[in-house]
């Protein structure tokens, strides 16, 4: 059996191992139209490779992803998370999961688990083919034909797996089109917010641990870390919040308000109880020396600042005026957003091939017989936090299993 894969990211390259595995007398070529491999699993995580998550409840796992969802919930039932643990475990890879549940090598280097994928090809005879691109499939009796760019000669395969990620334009996916499957027109997922030139910018690098996030005029909101940066906002809260938002903010065109409540405390009442409570028993104290719901230092300053109070001013002096400020700015802190940053070597797009076009008990076109798919040029997409990567090791492990009728 020839099997060409198609993409020689995370996808592409399990699904070949595990062709291999499962069908040790097949020939299996991967075919990257780049000169690198595994791009994404090298700056993933900042270099350290977010493999996965530590979510070992699939009820708990699908809900991470705004694409796939409830269907995901069979492939991960064929390899979860924990499988995914063993996997690279029992090639010497050894993992940990994070507090957050982010799971990554000990070694803390992307590169660990480049050399583990890199040598199960090595050791399986699989062959790996750079700077090629594929122009088109063509069907040819009960074969696939391989029609390449720049002349190269066509090669016709028994099986195809398609893994070459996430197309940042529809015009990508025309060469699966002309084969009749329906595309879900890609928009950017996983982005930050731009809001440059607000002086909240001027506390770059400050975590927020606690939020809310929702955005004005939708039903939008993800609580979490939020990040400031020199450009806007970052940070958990806003990448889930643009994640599930991805096609509703592109529909904005990326201009849209976004409210903060710092604290992820929905009752004002609460709120204000707090801040009554330390005037009560701390009524000379300036308002700069005592930090309310441990906010961080720079934070509280900038909110007092926005308040247009004085940092001096007495907590007894508050007054009710300057009280509901605070409450406000604490609760419902408005910006508005102009535009995203998508980070280039990382980028996750909302769509692709619909997965109804795709029967996902065995990752088979339904509308090719003998190509398949796995990854992220399915129309799947998640959050931040290992999720992505996973559904590339889930879904690359069914296709390479093949069900084979040779």
């Amino acid at each position: 059996m020839n099997v060409a894969v198609i993409g020689g990211g995370a996808a592409g390259f399990f699904s070949a191992i595990n062709v291999k595995i499962n069908y040790p007398n097949s020939h299996v070529v991967i075919f990257e139209k780049t000169k690198k491999v595994l791009t994404k699993v090298k700056v993933s995580g900042g270099g350290r490779c977010n493999v996965t998550n530590g979510t070992k409840f699939i009820s708990e796992l699908y809900k991470a992803y705004p694409r796939g969802g409830k269907k995901l919930k069979k492939i991960f039932e064929i390899f979860s998370t924990e499988d995914t643990f063993n996997w690279f475990e029992s090639r010497k890879v050894p993992l940990y999961i994070q507090d957050d549940n982010r799971v990554f090598p000990k070694s803390n280097n992307s590169q660990t688990i480049i050399d583990c994928l890199l040598n199960d090809v090595e050791k399986l005879k699989i062959k790996l083919v750079l700077g090629l691109k594929v122009q088109k499939i063509k069907v040819v009796e009960n074969q696939l034909k391989l029609i390449f760019e720049n002349n190269i000669p066509n090669k016709n395969f028994d099986k195809i797996i398609i893994a070459t990620g996430g197309s940042p334009k529809t015009e990508g996916l025309n060469w699966l089109k002309e084969l009749n499957h329906t595309i879900e027109p890609p928009v950017p997922s996983l982005f930050t917010f731009n809001n440059p030139k607000n002086p909240i910018t001027k506390l770059m690098g400050l975590v927020a641990e606690n939020t809310l996030v929702s955005i004005q005029g939708t039903k939008l909101k993800s609580e979490g870390p939020l990040l400031i940066t020199h450009w806007g906002f970052s940070g958990p809260a806003v990448l889930k919040t643009s994640a599930f938002g991805a096609r509703i903010l592109s529909q904005k065109n990326y201009l849209f308000n976004i409210q903060i409540n710092w604290i992820n405390e929905a009752n004002n009442d609460k709120i204000a109880t707090q801040l009554k409570n330390i005037i009560k028993v701390s009524p000379q104290k300036k308002l700069i020396n005592i930090k309310p719901f441990e906010l961080p230092e720079r934070l509280w300053n900038y909110i007092i600042e926005k308040s247009n109070l004085p940092a001096d001013k007495k907590w007894g002096e508050l007054g009710k005026k300057g009280l509901n400020k605070l409450i406000n700015l604490i609760s419902n802190d408005i910006y508005q957003i102009k535009g995203k940053t998508t980070f280039k070597e990382e980028f996750v797009t909302c769509g692709g091939i619909s997965l109804e076009d795709i029967n996902l008990k065995t990752m088979e076109s339904k509308k090719c017989k003998n190509l398949f798919f796995a990854g992220e040029i399915m129309d799947i997409d998640a959050i931040t936090g290992g999720y992505n990567f996973q559904a590339a090791w889930s879904t690359g492990f069914i296709a390479g299993k093949l069900i084979s009728d040779l």
